[in-house]
């Protein structure tokens, strides 16, 4: 296993900047944890659904945008 090392966050940048860097990280460690509870489609991926797995591996509850970021995240149902 590979140890990344947290590297401080750049000064200076506006507080939207900040909000948003902190969200897409959260979406991304939700639909991670998304992928491996078995849920694979945005469509499975409800705001309840993804708000109870957060809670289950210690996350704050995610906004309806952060919700939305998730399920923009996995990825779309293939047609056969």
């Amino acid at each position: 296993m590979t140890v990344v090392r947290k590297v401080p966050l750049p000064a200076g940048q506006p507080r939207e900047w900040y909000v948003a860097h902190n969200r897409r990280l959260k979406a991304m460690r939700l639909a991670i944890a998304l992928l491996d509870s078995g849920v694979y489609t945005p469509d499975r991926a409800t705001d309840r659904r993804i708000c109870g797995l957060a809670q289950r591996i210690g996350v704050h509850r995610p906004s309806r945008t952060t919700c939305r970021a998730v399920r923009d995240l996995l990825p779309a149902p293939t047609r056969r």
